[in-house]
C-alpha cells in the first residue's frame, strides 16, 4: 500500500513530546531520511496492521528461518 502520494500533499502541525521528537530524529538519522518520511512508514506500518487484525491475521518479527521471535500487540 502507498500512502505517499505527493501530488496531494496536506501540511500539518502535530504536537510530540521532547522524547518522542528525539526518537523521530533518531530513527530519520538512522534510515537516512526525514521525520515526515518515518511518520508516513510509521501510518502504513499500523494501516498493515489493523488490516492483517480484520482478517484474523496478526503481525510479528521472524527470524531467516521465519520462525517467530514476537508478536506486535496493541496497533
Amino acid at each position: 500500500m502507498n500512502l505517499d502520494n505527493s501530488s496531494n500533499r496536506v501540511r500539518i502541525s502535530l504536537d510530540v513530546s521532547a522524547k518522542v521528537n528525539e526518537q523521530l530524529e533518531a530513527l530519520a538519522n538512522e534510515e537516512g531520511t526525514s521525520k515526515s518520511d518515518i511518520l508516513r512508514k510509521a501510518i502504513a506500518l499500523v494501516t498493515v496492521a489493523v488490516e492483517a487484525k480484520h482478517n484474523g491475521q496478526k503481525l510479528g518479527i521472524l527470524d531467516k528461518d521465519r520462525h517467530v521471535l514476537s508478536e506486535i500487540v496493541g496497533l
